[in-house]
């Protein structure tokens, strides 16, 4: 049985110039010493899942797998929103229980430190992430402020003025003042435009707003915006940097996490160039508490969504959602996943073990594994894997140990994260916001440069308003008064040269 399954792996597992161990097979319960979880990086722009209850490892395997991205010279993107990713900067510790295991694999430990930059939404320390709301676009903007349908078609109606007129939307002052620019002396324009817009829904909209400004949303527009080229660095060794989002200011506000995560998906999905299938990613983006984006999504956004998942591998990007369940991942979405790493799962209800079965009908069906019954019975750190083969087939599924992260495992000191950031030429690139003149400014400009006009000017008809010229051409006493005019005209005339004779005594 052992010499089977062994050789129902070797043609799939086997270690090969453009591959990443993971870690060991497990088979009984035992390692299985004549081959690795090996995974081909050619399949990795095919997407993936890493999902698990909570403190069954995921975490550590996500750490450990950008460490081995960026041994292959292969930039990577993680959602840090606990907090503590941030130890990829630093050696890890080798201690008497990561070395025996290490051992137990038959993998070498060597602890060291990877190139990391540290990424910002807000306050915090490191490089501002900022986006334009010109560049995020209504329909994202709608979903981060929760608007429903009718508040969204409003926002896409300001959104197509602000682009027909030239306005610049860089911040949250620039939409407020369209807003109110919208109720005041822009309202006739507009709704002769693009139809009438609900006052009540526009002051809806200024209030969700500044709720958003309160907290902290307000930080996360403006310039300069952040150009996801950036992420794609390596170091002088040729690693690959890893780019470290601090989200730890956002658990309590996942509208505001997730929009903003969309939002930077579309933009590397729209600069990235084509580049076909090659023989390894360009980057990885690992989508950290993935449940957060398609909570509450809308359908045209889940459609967006799905459209990039499947379109961004062309661009030499993989997409790894992290998650405690898969069942937290669309259907649509879920059948795109190439790479499945699967954690433990919890059954403590019958609700539960009704989830587990259709968890175990995900993965491919093997003679050498009860995968119901393993998806209850994983110990922390060991994980069921499938995979895809450098021709896309589904590898066999397999029980792996996984291997340890050589970094450290825990966050910065206070301390090393201000030195490492202080060492960061992107942090100065990103640090000062930028401010020129977009709508705010300029409809400001509009309205005292209107005001300054005398009143009477402001309400002089003018001769070239053609409204006004039909309006009287269709009163009949004008008509009359006009012909009056021209009949005497004519007779003066005629009398004056002598061709009429005058009709006065």
């Amino acid at each position: 049985m052992q010499n089977s399954f062994i050789s129902s792996l070797t043609p799939y597992y086997e270690a090969t110039p453009g591959t990443i161990c993971l870690g060991g097979i497990l088979h009984d319960d035992t390692l299985v010493d004549e081959i690795k979880l090996n995974i081909p990086l050619q399949s990795l722009n095919r997407h993936g899942l890493i999902a698990g209850a909570t403190g069954t490892g995921k975490t550590k395997t996500i750490q450990m797998l950008s460490e081995q991205l960026s041994s292959q010279g292969i930039s990577t993107l993680l959602m840090d929103i606990k907090g503590d990713l941030s130890g990829l900067a630093m050696p890890g510790d080798a201690n008497e229980t990561l070395l025996n295991r290490q051992k137990k694999l038959g993998l070498d430990y060597t602890p060291h430190a990877f190139p990391v930059e540290l990424l910002a939404m807000g306050e915090q320390a490191g490089i501002k992430v900022r986006e334009t709301l010109s560049e995020f676009g209504p329909l994202l903007f709608s979903k981060m402020l929760d608007l429903n349908d009718t508040q969204t078609s409003i926002i896409s109606v300001l959104f197509q003025y602000a682009k027909d007129n030239n306005l610049l939307l860089l911040d949250l002052s620039d939409i407020k003042q369209l807003i109110n620019h919208a109720q005041g002396e822009g309202k006739q324009t507009i709704e002769a435009q693009y139809g009438g817009l609900a006052t009540a829904s526009l002051k809806s909209i200024l209030r969700y707003i500044i709720e958003l400004e309160a907290q902290g949303g307000d930080k996360l527009f403006g310039e300069p915006r952040f150009d996801v080229h950036d992420l794609l660095q390596t170091d002088e060794q040729g690693a690959g940097v890893i780019s470290i989002l601090r989200l730890m200011n956002l658990q309590d506000k996942p509208k505001l996490f997730s929009t903003f995560m969309l939002g930077l998906l579309a933009s590397v999905y729209s600069t990235f160039p084509e580049i076909g299938d090659v023989n390894k990613p360009k980057l990885i983006i690992f989508i950290d508490e993935a449940h957060l984006i398609f909570s509450h999504a809308s359908k045209a956004l889940l459609d967006q969504l799905e459209s990039i998942v499947k379109l961004i591998r062309s661009k030499g990007v993989g997409l790894l959602f992290c998650t405690q369940s898969p069942e937290d991942i669309p259907d649509g979405i879920l059948s795109q996943l190439g790479l499945k790493i699967q954690h433990a799962l919890r059954a403590f209800t019958a609700k539960d073990r009704k989830a587990i079965k259709l968890v175990a009908e995900n993965f491919p069906i093997t003679p050498f594994y009860d995968t119901a019954s393993l998806l209850t019975s994983l110990s922390t750190g060991s994980a069921l894997v499938s995979a895809l083969d450098t021709h896309g087939q589904p590898t066999p599924l397999v029980v792996s140990m996984i291997r340890a992260p050589e970094s450290r495992m825990g966050p910065l000191t206070e301390t090393e994260l201000l030195h490492l950031v202080s060492q960061s030429a992107l942090v100065k690139k990103y640090e000062q916001k930028i401010e020129r003149t977009s709508a705010m400014e300029e409809l400001k400009t509009r309205q005292v440069t209107q005001n300054s006009q005398p009143q009477d000017a402001q309400n002089k008809p003018s001769i070239n308003d053609t409204s006004t010229i039909d309006s009287l051409s269709k009163n009949t006493l004008f008509r009359q008064i006009v012909r009056t005019i021209v009949r005497e005209i004519t007779n003066a005339i005629m009398v004056a040269l002598g061709l009429k004779k005058s009709g006065r005594k």
